[in-house]
């Protein structure tokens, strides 16, 4: 495996600048993650970094070597798609076995086999390896395409939102399994997602995008906790964080155009009063839903608690967040 650098790489579509100027090293053995929502840029930094796009400035080393004159084949990195992109005449077997037939990797047959039971046995689809690809679900066959690209090892995985089109239950089993995997095989790993809770449990590093430039890059738990804006405070953090008028409960620091409170960080029992309009109980966890002068707000609360909707509840900051009028945090 590999660090990847990218140097000040822009790449503009027409009249649409889908990256600009984006610095970013991607540590050796890393599992990165690309958050920000449709039209950030994500995935434009993939397919720039796999080649499949040019860049139209900036540099791109790959091992410390320079790639952005490179076919996408000499970059030896391996992408999974959101969608699964098999080839469905051929069985799961020869799928996976498809880029290790490759002219250049020239990989023997005994190891072609040995590699391709290895990652089907820990993708557990190892029992359907002579079906063909038409015969397997949705599930199956995203753990295919992502097994195609774990039969090699590559400078760098690349990954674009390959579990966005799975059930609940098997976007969590395969968080689980991707992450145990990276970690096994210290592979570097740079993945896209709009998923707050794939960036949470999966990430050593996280990387938020608005508008095609890099706006932080650090730890989840940086990033939940010492956001750069409120526009980063909002990519991290289920239920989202509370972002009200600065002066709603007083106190605020010059400048302050608004305030944001984790729902974690909103104290009950007293403050100012707050209507409960919803009480949302998740099994592990209850969610209130308050109105305040006008404005929404959701906490959490005890899992049993007895608050109903048209309840009276006071509440106040344990902790606070400050943005200026650009969204900049302050302090």
């Amino acid at each position: 495996m590999a660090e990847v650098i990218l140097n000040g790489v822009s790449k503009a579509f027409g009249a649409t600048r889908a990256v600009r100027d984006v610095t970013l090293t991607i540590p050796d053995g890393a599992f990165v993650v690309l958050l920000g929502p449709t039209g950030a840029g994500k995935t434009t930094v993939l397919r720039l970094i796999s080649g499949l796009e040019q860049a139209d400035t900036g540099d791109i080393l790959i091992g410390g070597r320079s790639v952005v004159r490179d076919t996408p084949a000499q970059r030896d990195v391996a992408m999974v798609f959101q969608q699964y992109s098999l080839y469905p005449h051929l069985t799961v077997r020869d799928n996976l076995a498809f880029p290790l037939r490759s002219p250049i990797l020239k990989t023997p047959e005994e190891q072609i086999t040995r590699k391709v039971r290895e990652v089907a046995e820990v993708l557990h689809i190892a029992h359907k390896l002579d079906n063909k690809a038409t015969a397997l679900s949705g599930g199956e066959m995203q753990r295919v395409s992502i097994g195609r690209a774990l039969v090699r090892s590559p400078q760098i995985y690349l990954m674009d939102e390959p579990l966005s089109s799975l059930d609940a239950k098997l976007r969590a089993d395969l968080r689980i399994e991707l992450k145990r995997i990276q970690a096994d095989l210290g592979a570097t790993l740079l993945y896209v997602t709009h998923d707050q809770i794939e960036a949470m449990t999966m990430a050593t590093h996280v990387g938020v995008l608005d508008q095609g430039r890099l706006v932080q890059f650090g730890t989840p738990r940086e990033i939940y906790e010492s956001p750069v804006s409120s526009y980063v405070a909002s990519r991290l953090g289920l239920p989202r964080i509370n972002l009200l008028p600065a002066g709603l409960f007083g106190g605020a620091p010059s400048g302050a155009r608004t305030i944001g409170m984790r729902p974690e960080h909103v104290a009950q029992g007293e403050g100012k009063p707050a209507e409960v309009i919803r009480v949302e109980r998740l099994g592990d966890q209850t969610r209130l839903h308050l109105r305040l002068e006008g404005h929404d707000i959701v906490t959490l609360t005890e899992v049993h608690t007895s608050y109903e909707p048209g309840d009276t509840v006071a509440i106040q900051p344990r902790a606070a967040l400050y943005f200026d009028a650009a969204g900049a945090r302050i302090g």
